[in-house]
């Protein structure tokens, strides 16, 4: 997999613990920041916190724990410190100044991530316009902080002398970020009429989504042989694939990853990935694959029906997946109402969720009567390659045909009959 920096970066941790967070907050928390930096490319080599009852306005943890970080930095020859929270630019110049060391917060660095694992255009446009709206206020003397923006890029990385001039720099990212801008929405309106010939087919889409590292690629793998990128790592792939899937009943569906979600991802982020995201919204089911194994999987659960809600996507059928039971005995796993407990990687419990899925997805399919005149008869294959069709019965007026399908599929069957009169 690609790295940001060879060799890895000396990187230290630091996060203000402070009374807005719930206790146990931080050891779950920078636990995660760690593999967030090891997916970057870099190493960890300490980890500093500080209680306050409220953060520093200028400092974030106040000059006298800057001042502890700054002496651990120079003895461990640290490059980069990588904040557990969101800060302001002027505490990133600041803590730059005091520390002379680069900064990057929770929010950066998921962002760096993502530059390293977008592989399409879509995908390296939505990033780069991330980037840039998160970081062009944050633009400071110690080097630009956009790995687009000069020669060079990658965590710790220095940057060029043609990012010097700050203000050049700033005009350089508003052009850059209209230019995408625009080519982003040429982007969605090809994908917007993807989806619709994607409609037009009748078949159900699934959309694959849950927590950064549940084991989505690996389920998509698993169940459509996709031949995804699935490692062990946070956000080890980016870019949404579709494949189809048939059901153990004969019928078929399109199964779609998305993007992993995961606690305080940057509402740039989210913006600059709203076509993507999109999949979600238009599922009419959605696998949340949650990893069983993770002793925090309540709480990226709830991080993940949160981004539901911001999406729009709440009221959607839902189908728990509990994943990787091959690390845990069935008694230590979650035990969710209506959820499959199952191993993408070795394949146990994969028939029982394909029979969930089936099911689920029936629930929303209702049965419907037409009548097809024999001049329209030509619907009649249309329908049995779209819906299912119970009973087919030719009488005096025409076929008068029982079916059962979902509502898209059976308006669209209406529109038809309408137009062909």
């Amino acid at each position: 997999m690609q790295q940001s920096l060879e060799p890895r970066t000396r990187v230290a941790l630091a996060a203000l613990l402070w009374d807005a967070f719930a206790p146990g907050w931080e050891e779950q928390s920078l636990s995660e920041l760690e593999g967030l930096v090891d997916t970057a490319g870099g190493e960890v080599v300490g980890i500093l916190t500080q209680s306050r009852s409220s953060p520093d306005p200028a400092t974030w943890m106040g000059e006298g724990k800057i001042r502890e970080l700054a002496e651990f930095c120079e003895k461990n020859e640290v490059e980069l410190i990588v904040f557990d929270n969101e800060l302001s630019p002027s505490q990133i110049r600041n803590i730059e100044r005091m520390t002379d060391c680069r900064v990057f917060d929770r929010s950066m660095l998921i962002l760096e991530i993502f530059s390293l694992h977008a592989t399409t255009r879509a995908g390296r446009l939505q990033v780069e316009l991330a980037q840039l709206q998160y970081t062009l206020p944050r633009l400071t003397g110690k080097g630009v902080d956009l790995s687009r923006l000069g020669g060079g890029g990658g965590m710790g990385a220095r940057r060029g002398k043609g990012e010097t001039d700050l203000e050049l720099t700033r005009r350089r990212a508003r052009t850059r970020m209209a230019a995408l801008r625009e080519e982003l929405r040429d982007l969605e309106r090809t994908r917007g009429q993807q989806r619709k010939a994607r409609r037009r087919s009748g078949l159900p889409l699934v959309a694959v989504m849950g927590y950064t590292n549940a084991g989505k690629s690996t389920l998509l793998n698993t169940l459509t042989g996709a031949g995804v990128l699935a490692e062990n790592k946070l956000f080890a792939t980016l870019d949404p694939v579709t494949r189809r899937l048939t059901l153990p009943g004969g019928g078929q569906l399109l199964l779609t990853d998305t993007v992993g979600f995961i606690s305080n991802l940057p509402h740039h982020l989210i913006e600059a990935f709203h076509s993507t995201l999109e999949e979600v919204r238009e599922a009419d089911l959605l696998l949340h694959v949650v990893d069983g194994s993770s002793a925090d999987w309540d709480r990226q659960m709830d991080v993940c029906h949160r981004l539901l809600e911001q999406l729009g996507a709440a009221q959607l059928p839902l189908l728990t997946v509990v994943n990787k039971a091959d690390l845990l005995p069935r008694s230590a796993l979650p035990h969710l109402a209506g959820s499959v407990a199952i191993s993408a990687l070795t394949g146990e419990g994969v028939p029982a969720l394909l029979t969930a899925m089936e099911d689920k997805l029936a629930e929303r399919r209702r049965v419907a009567e037409l009548m097809l005149p024999y001049p329209k008869a030509g619907l009649l294959p249309l329908l049995y390659q779209r819906a299912t069709v119970l009973s087919a019965d030719y009488e005096e007026e025409g076929i008068r045909v029982r079916l059962q399908g979902d509502a898209a599929t059976l308006g669209r069957a209406m529109e038809a009959l309408k137009e062909r009169r």
